[in-house]
């Protein structure tokens, strides 16, 4: 027969042994370091994301497999906003508040950055963002791992007008409806100003995110190079536009030797949709082509396939390794090494450790954070699309450049430098 004594003994242990339990529980949540992974899966920019959240998967399995973090494994918390704006934001805060995720990696176009950006600044989250973009801004939770326009546009549109670029004296500014390609083109129009270009010689099209139809914007090309000077397109078209873009310009038979056009925003993955053959010589720029040959770029995408193969990816035997891919594997060793310095977490900690790491990248070139703006020193390349969607390297920077977050063809931008 129990006395009270033994009873209250009983509950006493079991509540201790809970507690214990507890404990553990928290314990081994406190084992692993959650990261966010904030990618559209679904919508008009899953053609480019999906490949991003992959790279930033392999990358978190990679680190675990030597040892993880501090000694700790990552665990990656996987959103999908969708390609929806608003919702980038709520998923931001979900990730930053629900799941109290350490780092965020993610955004693609600049309208789900903005959107993201307050959220980031309330919580105090941290915030790697993988893609080129059009500058203009510069923010203590945000480290840019993509171009800015110095690093990509400016130097895109200066081998156009080069001998080695066909000197072109017109241009067609196109691109998707939204901040990214109209501040780019603002910067872009502000530039060729300054090289004498007028007005009269700069055609400027839009078309919102998802438009299919490119015959009549194609008419228009050709009807605005054919009066009398070369001319050359520089797309900022983002998304699946791009394949319909891509295959209406082979349709038109619009060649590269007649009106060339350079992309940002199209590399290896968009080029998968369309038959390249017919867009043999248009260009892009970036800061890194899967071509590229070296031991670490072989390694890396080495590492991609045989990880594509292994999580069922679809048409696993067909993946291919882009720019934004590298600025993401770039940007979570970054942070790894970021943390591992500051010896925690800790986002104001880290933000401080962040400036002057490197990292050996599969573009060959070794990477510099800058310690003031937040960017990556980048290499610049510009590359000529090949019949098998690949790029041949025709032009580029003999080292990394310093990124030049605020334009200095945007007037009032004299005085704007680092944080």
């Amino acid at each position: 027969m129990k006395t009270r004594r033994s009873f209250i003994k009983a509950l006493t242990l079991s509540a201790s042994l809970a507690a214990m339990g507890s404990v553990s529980t928290f314990a081994q949540a406190a084992d692993t370091i959650k990261v966010g992974i904030l990618h559209s899966l679904s919508g008009t920019m899953a053609i480019s994301e999906t490949a991003l959240k992959n790279t930033a998967l392999m990358t978190i399995e990679e680190i675990n497999a030597h040892g993880g973090v501090m000694g700790k494994k990552l665990e990656p918390v996987v959103v999908d906003p969708a390609s929806n704006w608003p919702l980038f934001a709520e998923k931001a805060r979900q990730l930053l508040s629900q799941d109290k995720v350490a780092v965020v990696f993610g955004c693609w176009t600049s309208v789900s950055r903005k959107s993201v950006l307050p959220v980031f600044k309330e919580l105090n989250g941290l915030l790697f963002y993988p893609v080129q973009y059009e500058g203009e801004e510069l923010e203590k939770n945000v480290f840019y791992t993509g171009a800015a326009p110095n690093q990509q546009a400016i130097p895109a549109v200066e081998y156009l007008m080069s001998k080695d670029g066909g000197s072109a004296k017109r241009f067609v500014l196109l691109g998707t409806d939204y901040v990214y390609p109209r501040t780019t083109n603002k910067i872009l129009r502000a530039f060729l100003h300054s090289k004498g270009v007028a007005d009269a010689d700069i055609m400027e099209e839009y078309t919102p995110f998802g438009h299919s139809d490119y015959q009549t914007i194609i008419a228009k090309i050709k009807k605005f190079a054919s009066e009398g000077k070369k001319t050359a397109v520089v797309s900022t078209i983002n998304g699946d536009s791009n394949v319909p873009f891509y295959k209406e310009l082979g349709n038109a038979g619009l060649k590269a030797t007649e009106v060339p056009v350079v992309a940002f925003s199209v590399g290896e993955e968009e080029l998968r949709g369309v038959d390249a053959k017919p867009l043999v010589g248009h260009l892009a720029a970036w800061n890194y082509f899967m071509s590229i040959k070296n031991p670490t770029n072989a390694a890396f995408i080495k590492e991609y396939k045989a990880w594509a193969k292994a999580n069922k990816v679809p048409n696993a035997d067909t993946v291919v390794t882009n720019d934004p891919m590298e600025a993401t594997y770039v940007g979570i060793h970054m942070w790894k090494q970021a943390v591992e310095k500051a010896g925690t977490t800790d986002v104001d900690a880290v933000i401080k450790a962040m400036g002057g790491q490197s990292f050996k990248a599969p573009s060959g070139f070794t990477l510099t954070m800058d310690k003031t703006n937040h960017h990556l020193h980048k290499p610049v390349l510009i590359g000529e699309i090949r019949p098998d969607g690949q790029f041949s390297v025709v032009w580029k920077t003999k080292e990394p450049i310093r990124a030049q977050p605020w334009s200095p063809y945007i007037e009032g931008n004299e005085s704007k430098q680092g944080l």
